[in-house]
């Protein structure tokens, strides 16, 4: 039986020039019998506007752990949907079997464990006339992988956040508070 019964993890990679393919996951790992596992059954079904599936790698080949996403912004289109349901779906599912080769999640408790991954993926991508699918699956990629290493390694710690508290800052805020 695991002892993994709540991390988180979130992760950034920025999109390349012209694209709107950054990626923003944010990612919860936890014993399929803890709160976790509650939350994860629990989004079994639909919500309007937010798909929730189950992270496959193609048809007949559903990750372990079972791992659940959905979308941070509101799905308008099919095209969307789509983009979703392929490119950032493969992404995130090699991601997940990556980090169980690499080591980052336990192999033997890939069955003990669930996942939960919301997404971000840019409405603008579906409309994107020049969107570079293999863009968007890099960032989707790196960012999964990133964002489940870092709640497997409680990163950034508190000793980080601590340290780093006058000289990060967010990047909304740029020119608009100083912490000198």
């Amino acid at each position: 039986m695991t002892d993994i019964w709540f991390r988180t993890g979130e992760a950034t990679v920025l999109a390349a020039e012209g694209q709107f393919t950054d990626a923003m996951p944010e990612v919860l790992i936890g014993s399929v019998k803890g709160p976790v596992g509650q939350a994860f059954a629990s989004m079994m079904g639909q919500a309007p506007g937010h798909t929730r599936m189950f992270v496959v790698r193609d048809i007949n080949q559903m990750v372990r752990p079972a791992t659940m996403m959905t979308t941070k912004a509101t799905i308008h289109t099919l095209a969307y949907v789509e983009l979703l349901g392929g490119v950032v779906q493969a992404a995130t599912g090699d991601a997940i079997v990556d980090c169980l080769i690499e080591g980052t999640l336990p192999k033997d408790e890939a069955d003990d464990l669930c996942m939960i991954i919301m997404i971000w993926l840019d409405p603008r991508c579906a409309e994107h006339e020049e969107l570079d699918q293999k863009d968007l699956y890099r960032t989707n990629y790196e960012a999964t992988k990133l964002a489940i290493s870092r709640a497997m390694t409680g990163e950034p710690s508190v000793e980080t956040l601590i340290a780093n508290r006058r000289t990060v800052k967010h990047y909304a805020l740029d020119g608009v508070i100083d912490y000198e």
